[in-house]
């Protein structure tokens, strides 16, 4: 059994440690246990109900309310909550957050693939995934979750990304320009380059993933072969020690025919030349951008085709 400490519980829940004080002195929500030298820890039951707590809290229920629940009717009326189409996404968030305290992969997978159906892949992940992963980020900087709560999340949403490109009909693409895409050496953002592979396929590119710890000489090795239009890679990682200078004017060598993308943290703070056939996305907003004007572009031209032709 996991404990924590009222710390903890402010972080985990965003209440005030004083809150949870006044909360359990006012209305006995919840009764922390004492260490022999009387130091206060609470449960995981504990930190499960205060969780429920808050929720509905953050709806309109005032606290007084809450306190005459049984845990039963809390549970029903959280689930409501959560399972509403009107359902606010941080209910969603802590939602998800308690789901991977509790290593509950069914209701971690019913409130995503309930979202994936609504809003689809990309939305979900946005709006959803990627601020829950900030919020686990944080927690376990600050030491409150366990490693073995992070896997098991990251691991669920690896699962999502992948079996969202895999349902993309390779016929949607077969005709497209091509993405060669990579992460280099030292990298190691999985998850976000797995967006950016679904990402771009969705738009109906044709996508060459490398994986990670990809050298220039396995991209030159992959561009003989496929000759792509685009190559994109992500700079995050300080410990890289890529010079952004040097590493894309040995490409802009390497690749001149194609235009290179470049994103991530290194690529915004760095100081350096960017070649002509080089393109700095700041952000995935600029990416996703970039994206549907190239679709755009290639559905105009498609449609001009198919009237020269008609």
């Amino acid at each position: 059994m996991a404990v924590y400490s009222i710390s903890d519980l402010e972080r985990l829940t965003g209440i005030k440690t004083h809150t949870i004080r006044i909360w359990e002195k006012r209305y006995n929500l919840i009764e922390p246990q004492r260490t022999p030298t009387n130091i206060r820890y609470y449960s995981d039951e504990d930190l499960r109900l205060l969780m429920n707590v808050v929720l509905l809290n953050k709806n309109g229920y005032k606290i007084s309310r809450i306190a005459e629940m049984d845990r039963d009717e809390m549970e029903i009326i959280v689930s409501q909550l959560t399972a509403s189409k009107e359902g606010r996404r941080d209910n969603i968030i802590d939602a998800l957050t308690l789901a991977m305290i509790d290593l509950d992969e069914v209701k971690f997978n019913s409130l995503v693939d309930k979202s994936i159906r609504e809003k689809g892949m990309e939305n979900t992940t946005i709006q959803l995934l990627f601020p829950l992963l900030d919020k686990i980020g944080v927690l376990w900087l600050a030491g409150t979750i366990k490693p073995a709560m992070e896997n098991f999340i990251t691991l669920l949403i690896r699962q999502k990304l992948i079996s969202a490109i895999d349902k993309i009909n390779p016929s949607t693409y077969k005709n497209s320009e091509k993405f060669l895409i990579y992460m280099p050496e030292g990298e190691s953002q999985e998850l976000s380059f797995l967006f950016i592979h679904y990402m771009i396929l969705s738009r109906g590119f044709r996508v060459i993933n490398l994986g990670n710890n990809i050298t220039l000489f396995d991209v030159q090795d992959a561009w003989k072969i496929h000759k792509p239009t685009y190559i994109f890679t992500m700079l995050n990682e300080a410990a890289t020690k890529i010079d952004l200078h040097t590493y894309l004017a040995e490409k802009n060598k390497l690749f001149p025919q194609s235009q290179i993308l470049l994103s991530g943290y290194q690529a915004a703070i760095q100081n350096y030349d960017i070649p002509d056939n080089t393109k700095v996305l700041s952000s995935m907003i600029d990416l996703m951008e970039f994206l549907d004007a190239l679709k755009k572009k290639q559905n105009k031209g498609f449609r001009e085709y198919r009237q020269m032709h008609a």
